[in-house]
């Protein structure tokens, strides 16, 4: 490890899609501690700390830093773990990290959620005079106020204060001159991957205004506002936070999604993804990941012959309602009616009468279906 490289923390699996996670000032990589193991089950989580935050090295930033200077070591922190695309959100300093990357380094991201951030933080002075504070009196003026500017009134998070009164008082300060140099307004056009933005209602240091301006710059961007919020929305609010990333970075799961969207049509997978709720997104990004991701996609069969496998083992078993969907999904991979039927025929010796019986009604109701549908006459049901 480099001097210089970020601390950081992962999770999930190596062979996941990668999803970096960046903190805001003054806090450490604990801000995602009630989002970064859920986010792991479908993704390689990095979670990573400012210097000088968390207890990391503050010498690879000094005085006059730029939040280009902390996107270049975000994108050195993702070369060494051999990363070369990844999904990226971040709160407030950590957003706009992600905004520079987005606009000037888009090649390397596959999407971006910016958290309780901005364009830009209300001018320099009043992060050059809070620099000069840090610089000359420590952080126990600022981190005496940090619930007021984190939370609404009656919540903390003990383990961030701690954070923010422990971090380095220089490198603090260097990262307050990289947010006092920051506005990349008029860049936000150039924005191409897709980006979601997260309000916190109540936060006021980058209210909704700040993010609904960003929003609607970007061209696509979605905004989702959470009541009840304030600036550290992941550790006041985790499971809003948590549903909106997971919905935004269901389009981005890596190859999974997109067959899954091919095989199952995109309105059968909108319909799953409209349900899903945080009981089930796991089993939601489990069933992309692994099913869709890595069977569906082993070129050894054919998507031919893997319906003719499901729609035989399908039989099998009786799980009826998925056979409904895998013969629509049949019929995408090119079967035709007569080869669905031979399948369903051929249960009939291997599985049983019964069982095939069950399928042939299924069968014939979907095809049925899909054929009123594209305007000709279905054809009559078995008895």
């Amino acid at each position: 490890m480099t001097a210089n490289l970020l601390t950081h923390r992962t999770e999930g699996s190596p062979s996941a899609p990668p999803l970096l996670l960046g903190p805001s000032l003054g806090t450490s990589y604990a801000l995602w501690d009630k989002v970064a193991p859920e986010l792991s089950a479908g993704h390689r989580v990095v979670r990573w700390n400012l210097p000088g935050h968390g207890g990391a090295p503050a010498g690879a930033i000094g005085p006059g830093a730029t939040v280009a200077d902390l996107a270049a070591l975000v994108l050195e922190l993702a070369d060494s773990l051999g990363i070369g695309r990844f999904a990226y959100a971040g709160v407030s300093l950590g957003g706009a990290v992600g905004l520079h990357l987005a606009v000037h380094h888009p090649e390397r991201l596959t999407s971006l959620a910016v958290i309780c951030s901005s364009a830009h933080f209300n001018g320099s002075k009043p992060w050059e005079e809070r620099a000069e504070l840090v610089r000359r009196e420590g952080l126990g003026p600022v981190a005496a106020t940090a619930d007021s500017r984190w939370f609404t009134a009656g919540f903390t998070v003990p383990e961030l204060v701690r954070d923010h009164r422990d971090a380095d008082p220089e490198a603090y300060a260097a990262c307050c001159d990289a947010l006092a140099a920051f506005d990349i307004r008029d860049r936000l056009e150039s924005i191409s991957v897709p980006t979601l933005l997260i309000a916190g209602r109540e936060d006021p240091a980058t209210p909704p205004a700040h993010l609904r301006e960003i929003a609607d710059a970007v061209p696509g961007a979605a905004l989702v506002e959470i009541p009840g919020a304030s600036h550290l929305a992941p550790a006041q609010c985790p499971a809003a936070v948590l549903t909106a990333l997971r919905a935004h970075l269901s389009g981005d799961a890596g190859p999974g999604m997109q067959v899954r969207r091919q095989v199952l049509g995109d309105a059968h997978v909108d319909r799953a993804q409209a349900r899903q709720t945080p009981f089930t997104a796991r089993y939601q990004e489990f069933i992309s990941r692994y099913a869709w991701g890595e069977i569906w996609t082993d070129p050894t069969l054919s998507r031919r012959e893997r319906s003719l496998v499901t729609l035989t083992a399908l039989v099998a078993h009786g799980h009826l309602d998925e056979l409904a969907m895998h013969v629509r999904a049949a019929r995408r991979n090119g079967l035709t009616e007569d080869e669905i039927g031979a399948v369903l025929l051929q249960t009939a010796v291997y599985c049983g009468v019964p069982a095939a019986n069950s399928a042939f009604v299924v069968a014939q109701r979907v095809l049925s279906e899909d054929t009123a549908e594209a305007g000709n006459p279905p054809s009559s049901p078995p008895d």
